[in-house]
């Protein structure tokens, strides 16, 4: 194998280990853990659920955040050992595996710098993800449920869990729109920049004569809120609808009016929830739906643009941020960053990491401007 500075390199990442733990403040974050220990030992925690479970989450996900940095600290220590070894042993097989550790131990390190970029006042909440047929007829529709299961594929291969809160058939094939949640820390940070138009070019597997087809699908992300958040809508404010859940081709799948659809009259925002057994369970899941895009609302408004929690997103021409080209070449690119793959059925599985990594590091540039 071809010589390599590993010195040089390790002592790099160390140096980015270092700032990424002043940027985490990691003092801080244990002293949370403390004063969270304490609440979680009360023997009357759970007598308030709701703050119960705010708080053991809270305690999770920061020591999480800290076993994440001491693993990967502790992986970087080891290999600058492994190295030393291996070099007064002259042993080129251990060094082809420093080599390849070496590797996945910057990309982790990569993975976590952008970690430190998520800063915004909602970015460690949980997402909720709506998805919109646009332009392009049955090819938009599946084209969405294209991008649906990109998303779950996505969290998946995280080992996060997801909640699908509605999904709306279109007749022939795909969907009308979907709205589901991603539950796991920062994941609206992360995906915060998938929110836009996203461009379908291929050949048309609805169309007999085979012509290429484009398409368009929306993405919106939205912040989950939590109960200290200030949103709070009068009854008189929302419509409720209820109707009968439906499947793939129009097909019932309740027999009872268990679907809810809700209306925020004053601005005209509607959510639905079909996904749930109960009536009640739906209602309170589409709640959560509107709350989160209530608030995107309200801070696009006092940030005055609409492209900062939630966009405009209209799903047609001009206004397209990423492109899914499958013919006549194959090739994901990201129109704002220029990151791009060539290798479009991956993306398609849930390989989109690039995409939101490059995404993140292009709005803090954007932001500094």
């Amino acid at each position: 194998m071809a010589a390599r500075d590993f010195e040089a390199e390790i002592k790099q990442l160390q140096a980015t280990m270092s700032t990424i733990e002043q940027v985490l403040d990691l003092g801080k974050m244990r002293d949370e853990i403390a004063d969270l220990g304490e609440q979680v030992a009360a023997p009357d925690l759970w007598d308030d659920q709701v703050n119960a479970q705010r708080v053991t989450g809270q305690l999770s996900t920061l020591q999480g955040e800290i076993e994440r940095f001491t693993s990967l600290q502790d992986r970087l220590d080891d290999l600058a050992v492994l190295v030393e070894l291996a070099r007064e042993e002259e042993d080129e097989e251990t060094l082809n595996e420093a080599d390849a550790d070496l590797n996945r131990i910057k990309k982790a390190v990569d993975l976590l710098e952008v970690r430190t970029l998520l800063s915004g006042e909602y970015d460690i909440r949980e997402a909720i993800i709506s998805l919109r047929s646009g332009a392009g007829g049955v090819d938009a529709a599946d084209f969405t449920e294209m991008l649906m299961r990109m998303y779950i594929r996505w969290a998946e291969r995280n080992k996060y869990p997801v909640e699908i809160y509605d999904t709306s058939y279109a007749e022939e094939a795909g969907l009308k729109s979907a709205t589901f949640a991603i539950k796991a820390p920062y994941a609206y940070g992360t995906l915060s920049v998938e929110a836009g138009t996203h461009r379908l070019v291929r050949i048309s597997p609805f169309d007999n004569q085979g012509r290429r087809q484009t398409s368009f699908a929306a993405v919106e992300v939205v912040p989950v809120l939590e109960q200290t958040d200030e949103i709070d809508i009068p009854d008189e404010d929302i419509r409720v609808d209820v109707y009968r859940s439906g499947g793939p081709g129009g097909q019932s799948v309740n027999t009872t009016d268990s679907a809810v659809r809700l209306t925020h009259i004053p601005t005209g925002t509607v959510v639905s929830c079909q996904n749930e057994k109960s009536q009640l369970q739906n209602k309170a899941s589409a709640m959560v739906v509107l709350k989160a895009k209530l608030l995107a609302l309200k801070k696009a408004e006092e940030k005055a643009h609409l492209d900062g929690l939630r966009g405009d997103v209209q799903a047609s021409w001009g206004d397209q941020m990423r492109n899914y080209v499958l013919n006549p070449y194959q090739i994901v690119k990201d129109l704002r960053t220029g990151y791009e793959s060539g290798n479009p059925q991956a993306v398609f599985d849930g390989d989109i990491d690039g995409f939101l990594e490059a995404g993140i590091r292009w709005r803090r540039g954007a932001e500094n401007n």
